[in-house]
């Protein structure tokens, strides 16, 4: 399903300069069928009542589906951009990591759709999030 060309340390360095650096978000593992990563809960990602903030995890949740997406086609032609993204947050975090695994619903030529479960670090769910991407011809 990914290119083969695609590596885990490519994916952690892509975004470095992003939202996905300044979150600290860090992949972990590259599977046939999925995409795991990290978020750490801390100063960047909690909202004022010291849990993790909602924005956050969806920004994680987005991270792995867009990367995901990019990850199944051939990006010379082709780009892969956001068409609606939704989250249910199901518990609270306070500190440590929360972990996140992309997996896909749908791969299609014009449109692909990610389902992203985060995790706490005693692997009960977070946040349940689902995105649409839509793939496009480059210009």
């Amino acid at each position: 399903m990914f290119k083969d060309n695609i590596k885990l340390e490519e994916l952690s360095k892509f975004g470095q300069n992003s939202m996905q650096g300044h979150l600290g978000i860090e992949f972990l593992e590259l599977g046939t069928d999925y995409i795991k990563a990290r978020m750490p809960v801390d100063h960047r990602t909690k909202q004022p009542f010291g849990i993790l903030h909602g924005g956050a995890s969806v920004a994680l949740a987005e991270t792995l589906g867009s990367l995901a997406s990019a990850a199944t086609v051939d990006l010379s032609k082709k780009a892969c951009v956001g068409l609606e993204i939704n989250a249910n947050h199901i518990r609270s975090v306070s500190d440590g990591f929360v972990y996140a695994v992309a997996r896909p619903f749908h791969i299609g030529s014009s449109t692909q759709v990610w389902e992203i479960k985060i995790t706490d670090e005693k692997d009960r769910l977070v946040c349940v999030s689902r995105i649409t991407m839509m793939v496009i011809d480059k210009k």
